[in-house]
């Protein structure tokens, strides 16, 4: 069971299609517009409200930060790959891929899949060892972004790699010593975007089995970006290439 807690992420949980939510749980004496509509959502799915003391609430949360609601929520359910692949968001012919090569930060998870969501990206692949899973933290950091886009955790990020390439994909991974600098990218058709871990990017069989490794000039005294910054970087002009005209 997962506890979720906070506005956004209990509203897009509750809007998401197949979201499997228990019940919901309101701090005595909450109110507003927020809330209303998050009732509405629940009693439209049939969801059943109990209100509880507010420290009863910090305690089922961990957290006093939860904005006096929270949901209790069976386990995420990640999609497959194949789901993933063939997933397509409507505006744009080519499909997006971001696969995340080793992202142990669950607020830096969240962030890129919330960027994954907001620009278009078919589904998000992360490793099942030494990374970060979608937890309740994840989600929240996410916006509630987690419960929009698919996410696949496989047990090796390379055949997942290859597995996209037979199905079309390109595979770009961002590499901050990269010869290819990212204004200088043509991105068309499908597209996987590979993004290393916090510390050492790219592992070297991963940076391999990609078909272009790219860079982002920068011109600070800084020597690189925070994974989810780079991450949103490329996204933006991956879509901003295959936008419609």
């Amino acid at each position: 069971m997962q506890i979720l807690y906070g506005i956004n992420p209990v509203s897009e949980i509750l809007g998401s299609e197949g979201a499997d939510v228990r019940r919901l749980v309101i701090a005595e004496g909450r109110h507003g517009d927020d809330l209303k509509r998050i009732l509405e959502l629940a009693a439209a799915r049939g969801v059943p409200v109990e209100t509880r003391r507010r420290e009863a609430l910090d305690r089922q949360a961990g957290t006093s930060a939860h904005q006096g609601i929270l949901c209790l929520c069976g386990e995420y359910a990640y999609a497959d790959l194949e789901t993933v692949a063939a997933n397509r968001h409507p505006a744009f012919a080519g499909g997006l891929v971001l696969l995340l090569d080793g992202i142990e930060d669950p607020q830096n998870l969240g962030s890129l899949i919330r960027s994954a969501h907001c620009f278009g990206a078919g589904g998000v692949v992360i490793p099942r060892d030494r990374a970060a899973a979608v937890t309740p933290a994840v989600i929240k950091a996410s916006a509630g972004a987690a419960a929009h886009v698919p996410v696949a955790r496989v047990v090796n990020l390379t055949q997942a790699i290859d597995f996209l390439k037979e199905k079309g994909f390109w595979v770009y991974g961002a590499d901050a010593v990269a010869d290819t600098r990212l204004e200088s990218a043509r991105f068309e058709g499908d597209i996987g975007l590979v993004m290393g871990s916090e510390g050492k990017g790219l592992r070297p069989l991963v940076r391999k089995h990609c078909d272009v490794l790219l860079s982002i000039p920068l011109f600070g005294k800084v020597d690189s970006l925070n994974v989810s910054v780079a991450a949103g970087i490329v996204l933006h002009e991956i879509r901003r290439q295959s936008a419609p005209r």
